[in-house]
């Protein structure tokens, strides 16, 4: 598996209801699409949820490269670099996927992300994160990592914000989940 995600700060300012139009009246183009696990549509509005800024930040678990590369080299990623110029497309590599297909009525996303500090040996590293992590009661997650940055990055799919009241990252909303 393979994630992948842009993020596109808009301005302070920006109408956030047109990306709501967008997805509302796009969204359901993925819904299926080749060897796409899912696809998250995302955002943040500055002020909400303790955010510092307007953003659009889709996220994708592919089950395989092919999807991926039909996704970005076959047309339909032209829609973004015409919407929005030309985005860096972060990768990651899927370490722990707790997920299900009960994800579709859940209306939040939390984000954590954290550095992997140089060490002597990753052996048992996965066990290591899955023990570090924050515990969210009855939140389904996926953990990625990117030995480019040596970072990962802990998305926790959520139904109460509650739940994530002491804790530290980004809230995205989700508009809509395509499988």
């Amino acid at each position: 598996m393979i994630a992948t995600q842009y993020k596109i700060t808009l301005p302070n300012d920006y109408d956030m209801d047109i990306i709501k139009s967008r997805v509302k009246n796009n969204g359901h183009k993925t819904d299926g699409f080749y060897d796409l696990k899912f696809k998250l549509y995302l955002v943040t509005k500055k002020g909400e949820n303790n955010n510092l800024q307007n953003s659009y930040a889709p996220l994708y678990l592919w089950k395989d490269s092919d999807g991926l590369n039909k996704f970005l080299f076959n047309g339909f990623y032209d829609n973004i670099i015409n919407s929005f110029g030309w985005q860096q497309v972060n990768i990651g590599i899927p370490l722990i996927d707790k997920t299900t297909c009960n994800i579709t009525d859940i209306k939040y996303l939390f984000e954590i992300t954290r550095d992997i500090e140089p060490q002597g040996s990753l052996n048992n590293f996965k066990d290591r994160i899955e023990a570090e992590l924050p515990k969210i009661e009855n939140a389904e997650y996926i953990v990625i990592y990117n030995p480019d940055k040596w970072k990962y990055t802990v998305f926790y799919f959520i139904d109460d914000l509650d739940k994530v009241k002491s804790e530290k990252g980004t809230i995205y909303n989700i508009l809509h989940i395509s499988q």
